[in-house]
């Protein structure tokens, strides 16, 4: 495992760090590639981060495409949708004339259609990413890899970009990028807080079937992977 694990007193102090990390790697892209791509996790934990990342006044945020890791099913008016979090969030201030590239792509489910046109849509985002940041569920899930998803196997090692996924655990039926169009990356994230996350952590470190903790298919990729966390 290629792993650094950091620990901060507060959320808005990982938050800021985090941010500051994330725009280095936006800032390096663009140098390097004219344009940088990020994918972002949606739920309660990344709010501080979004707004912190969102205020950074010194990236040229035309030059940036933001998506998801993941996504529910849902329209983006949805209070459930990852999608209406990242927009009231981060594409605000400086970051509003950055490009969004929405995962869920109309209907009820997420059929074969549905994920082929958000295929032609992920197709056009630069590679690499130049930072994705994942999260955790205290149920060891990542993304949408969830214990029990129909997908999960092809979630983890097919090339994608991205798949439907239902799980017991889901709610709503999910789209995911797969694993390894994740892994590729400049910079790879976790972003978890509270002492059951940081339990989770642990055990998912320890050994164990990956399709019981899916968040150990990252921690064992061999991918150099970032832990910010705090109480």
């Amino acid at each position: 495992m290629t792993i650094d694990r950091r620990s901060f007193a507060d959320k808005s102090t990982l938050a800021k760090e985090l941010a500051e990390a994330v725009a280095d790697r936006i800032r390096s892209a663009i140098a390097e590639r004219g344009e940088a791509a990020i994918a972002v996790s949606g739920g309660s934990t990344p709010g501080k981060f979004f707004g912190a990342l969102g205020k950074t006044r010194d990236i040229d945020w035309s030059k940036v495409v933001v998506t998801l890791v993941d996504e529910r099913w849902v329209d983006e008016t949805s209070d459930r949708s990852n999608a209406l979090l990242v927009n009231e969030k981060m594409l605000q201030g400086p970051a509003a004339v950055a490009r969004f590239l929405p995962l869920y792509s109309g209907g009820e489910t997420p059929d074969a259609d549905q994920i082929e046109k958000t295929n032609a849509l992920v197709s056009s985002l630069p590679k690499p990413f130049a930072a994705v940041i994942l999260g955790m569920g205290n149920d060891g899930h990542t993304a949408s890899f969830f214990p029990g998803g129909d997908t999960l196997s092809d979630a983890l090692s097919a090339e994608g970009p991205t798949l439907a996924i239902h799980a017991p655990g889901a709610g709503e039926p999910r789209i995911t990028f797969t694993l390894p169009r994740l892994l590729e990356t400049d910079g790879l994230y976790l972003h978890i807080e509270g002492d059951e996350k940081a339990a989770v952590l642990e055990t998912a470190l320890g050994d164990g079937p990956i399709e019981d903790m899916p968040i150990r298919a990252v921690l064992r990729s061999g991918a150099p992977l970032a832990i910010y966390w705090c109480p």
